[in-house]
C-alpha cells in the first residue's frame, strides 16, 4: 500500500482535497466551487464557512481512503505567510485536519493559501523556474500581488515587492462578468466571450512602478456597460488587455531593477489563454529576456494540490 500526503485547502471559492504520492502523483482529488447567488459577486465568509462544513463530507466520500495510507496531512491555515493573515475559512480544514492528524496518529503540516498556489505552479508546469530565487505573480479574486520567492527544503521564503493597489485582478473579471450578464466566478466565461472581440474597445492600465491599479479601469468598464454601445464581448477583451498590461509594465519594472527573470505566474486568473500569451509575448520578447512559467490551468483556480506536495516537502525537511 503506498504512502501519499492528504492536503485540505479551503479557500473563498473552493473546497479542496487531494492525495499524493511523494513523487507529484495525484491519487484521488475532489473539489467543489462554492455556490455564490445569480447576480451576486461574492460571498460574506460566515455564509463560505458553512459551505465548507457541508463540503467536506461528500467530498471525503469521492476519496480512495482505503486504497492507500495517510503518510501526514497538510492543510492551508490562513492566505499568506505573513503574521496578522488571518480568514475564517481557512478554520475549516484547518480543524478537520488537526482532527484527523490525531485520530491517525500522524504528523500534522501547516503551510498557507499562497504557497500552495505557487507549489501547484512549480510542480504542474512544464518545466519549473531553474534557480531557486525567482519572481512570482499570484492573481486571483483575493490576491494580485507581485512575490519575490526563494524555495528551500520545507517550502518557500515569501516577500511581496509589488501588485494591486485596490482591486484585484479577478475581482476586475467578475465585477465586469456580472455586470454583463455572466454567472460568477465569471473568468471562464468572460474568456469565452472575449474570444468574439476585436479588440477595438480599450482602457489604459494605471502602473506605478511594481504597483498598479483596478479601479479606474473597473470604473471606465462599467460605464461603457451601462452606456450599451460597446459590445459585451469588446468589453471582455478590454479587461482581459487590461490585466495583461498591467502585469506587463510591472514585471518590466521589476526586471530593470535587478529582480530575477524567472517569472511563475499561478492563479484563477493566471488560466485565462489571452493573458498569458500576451505576456508571453511581450516579457520573454529579447528586449526584456524574461522567462515565464506557468501553472497547467487545471491547477491555477485553487485546490489541495500544492498543499499535499509542500506537506512532502515538510515531511521530508522534518519540519511539523
Amino acid at each position: 500500500m503506498s504512502k501519499v500526503m492528504l492536503g485540505i485547502d479551503t479557500s473563498n471559492y473552493r473546497t479542496s482535497l487531494c492525495l499524493a504520492e511523494e513523487d507529484g502523483r495525484i491519487v484521488a482529488e475532489a473539489k467543489r466551487l462554492l455556490k455564490v447567488k445569480e447576480g451576486k459577486r461574492g460571498l460574506q465568509q460566515s455564509e463560505a464557512v458553512f459551505q465548507h462544513v457541508m463540503n467536506l463530507p461528500e467530498l471525503s466520500d469521492e476519496m480512495k481512503w482505503k486504497d492507500y495510507e495517510i503518510a501526514a496531512i497538510c492543510v492551508s491555515e490562513k492566505p499568506r505567510p505573513q503574521d496578522g493573515s488571518y480568514m475564517p475559512v481557512f478554520k475549516v480544514g484547518e480543524g478537520l485536519a488537526k482532527s484527523l492528524a490525531t485520530y491517525l496518529r500522524v504528523p500534522l503540516h501547516l503551510t498557507t493559501h499562497q504557497e500552495g498556489h505557487i507549489a501547484a505552479g512549480e510542480y504542474t508546469a512544464e518545466v519549473r523556474p531553474t534557480e531557486d530565487r525567482f519572481l512570482a505573480v499570484h492573481l486571483s479574486g483575493g490576491t494580485s500581488e507581485l512575490l519575490l520567492c526563494e524555495r528551500h527544503a520545507a517550502g518557500y521564503t515569501i516577500e511581496k515587492i509589488g501588485g494591486t493597489i485596490d482591486l484585484h485582478a479577478g475581482q476586475l473579471v467578475d465585477r465586469i462578468g456580472v455586470a454583463l450578464g455572466l454567472s460568477f466566478p465569471a473568468g471562464p466565461a468572460l474568456e469565452q466571450l472575449a474570444k468574439e472581440a476585436t479588440g477595438e474597445f480599450r482602457v489604459s492600465s494605471a502602473v506605478d512602478g511594481l504597483s498598479f491599479s483596478f479601479s479606474g479601469p473597473e470604473a471606465s468598464l462599467l460605464r461603457e456597460v451601462e452606456k450599451g454601445s460597446t459590445s459585451p464581448a469588446e468589453i471582455a477583451r478590454a479587461t482581459e488587455q487590461c490585466i495583461a498590461n498591467a502585469l506587463e509594465k510591472s514585471l518590466r519594472h521589476a526586471v530593470e531593477q535587478g529582480y530575477p527573470k524567472d517569472i511563475l505566474i499561478v492563479g484563477g486568473v493566471a488560466a485565462n489563454y489571452y493573458i498569458r500569451e500576451r505576456l508571453i509575448k511581450r516579457l520573454e520578447h529579447p528586449a526584456v529576456k524574461a522567462k515565464l512559467y506557468f501553472c497547467d490551468p487545471v491547477y491555477s483556480g485553487d485546490n489541495a494540490y500544492g498543499v499535499a506536495m509542500l506537506g512532502w516537502m515538510k515531511q521530508k525537511a522534518n519540519i511539523k
